[in-house]
């Protein structure tokens, strides 16, 4: 007898439209960035319309399995990302990096808080909360204009710093999400609040978050390169073991009250150094983008078929928001961060515009939401995955092109 299984027909839903998000591309170019903006439209396409679907996955009431699977998607990225990086040997490669991080970050996160508060009369901690959220670019969605692949080279100046900056924010925004926090708990920022931030949230978890990433990291490359020498699990084709070494990085850093995210790419980038020319590590980069490209696709599949619940809270001021962070503050303070550097005008501006937001702002804004009441989280949800939209569309089908010109490399032909 047959049986009309609504799980099923989930199923083969979201198999169609994952296979749809990477086929009809396939038909323009070579590329595939835009399956991040097609497994969005898709998802809110063949799922918005069913009733009562977006609000019974709505990131709103449910945050809790949102923050797991982004949290997951985010340190596979991580992992991976410090896996590609071939050449750690010239120290001003990461001049642009460190302008970035230092500079374009904080003033990001300044102006879209001010966004916050003057346009859409947010609170202080509210303000914060968003900018804090919007502030890290996505090593997971912006994958195709990073290095290449371990021991592929395509480490152009360009490319290595959009890598290195994703791989880096996205454990750096968690000190503004937690102070955001600690106001909105506390109605007000003291001086001891902001002391006991400075120590604990910037000073002593990124520290732990960096150390214990490169103890990791080394720990791994033993056992995976050196013990026992004439057996080692190098030899094996199991790339299981990066994820088991991503989870034990980011697991023992956070028990250690450190930033995991800090310590997912730092021990990627760490063990790279041990044999790093060996092609095991291709093997575990490959495994760990498989796990990253599967659950970033159904991330997206579900945040697109939440878009009717979400949007439906958007207004002009958060649409003026995801915008002004997207066309305008992070390509100019992306701009003003890298003045005075020998960088081409064209890569300065490819790097200034090209800052993709994705599944790192759903992770902490699902966190947050999962560890305290907010005020006005439907408005943080609108204009965060508005601001995801845009930016997958945007940046999705015009970023290979503008880092191709950018870098003088040969475009990829359909």
């Amino acid at each position: 007898m047959f049986e009309f299984s609504s799980y099923h027909v989930l199923l083969a839903a979201l198999g169609v439209a994952i296979i749809l998000a990477y086929w009809l591309p396939r038909f323009v170019s070579g590329r595939e960035p835009a399956a991040s903006a097609l497994l969005i439209g898709l998802g809110w396409l063949i799922f918005g319309w069913i009733p009562g679907m977006p609000e019974a996955i709505s990131p709103i009431d449910s945050p809790k399995p949102w923050e797991v699977v982004s949290e997951l998607c985010v340190i596979a990225g991580l992992f991976g990302v410090g896996l590609r990086i071939d050449n750690l040997a010239n120290l001003a490669r990461w001049r642009p990096t460190a302008r970035l991080l230092v500079i374009a970050m904080p003033l990001t996160i300044l102006g879209v808080a001010l966004l916050g508060w003057s346009v859409a009369g947010m609170t202080l901690g509210g303000a914060l909360l968003l900018a804090s959220v919007l502030s890290p670019t996505d090593p997971v969605l912006a994958g195709d204009v990073q290095v290449g692949r371990p021991t592929e080279g395509g480490e152009h100046p360009l490319r290595f710093t959009l890598t290195t900056e994703a791989g880096l924010n996205d454990g750096l925004a968690f000190p503004f999400v937690y102070l955001s926090l600690a106001i909105a708990g506390a109605s007000a920022l003291t001086p001891e609040l902001f002391a006991e931030w400075a120590w604990r949230d910037v000073a002593y978890r990124v520290v732990v978050g960096a150390l214990g990433g490169v103890a990791v990291g080394w720990a791994l490359g033993k056992v995976l390169f050196e013990f026992p020498k004439e057996n080692c699990l190098a030899k094996t084709e199991a790339g299981v073991f990066a994820l088991a070494g991503v989870f034990v990085a980011y697991g023992l850093t956070e028990l250690a009250e450190g930033y995991g995210f800090i310590a997912a790419f730092v021990s990627g980038l760490t063990l790279r150094r041990v044999e790093s020319d060996h092609e095991f590590h291709v093997r575990l980069h490959d495994f760990s983008e498989t796990i990253e490209h599967a659950l970033t696709a159904m991330l997206l599949i579900g945040l697109g078929a939440a878009m009717p619940a979400l949007l439906s809270h958007l207004d002009l001021q958060g649409a003026a928001i995801a915008l002004g962070l997207i066309l305008v503050v992070r390509p100019l303070v992306g701009w003003i961060s890298l003045a005075g550097l020998k960088m081409p005008k064209r890569e300065r501006l490819v790097v200034a515009a090209y800052g993709v937001r994705g599944v790192g702002s759903v992770y902490y804004l699902s966190y947050a939401g999962s560890h305290m009441a907010l005020v006005n989280e439907a408005q943080l949800w609108a204009i965060t995955a508005f601001a995801i939209l845009v930016s997958t569309v945007l940046h999705g089908f015009s970023a290979s092109v503008a880092v191709e010109r950018a870098t003088g490399e040969e475009q990829g032909s359909g």
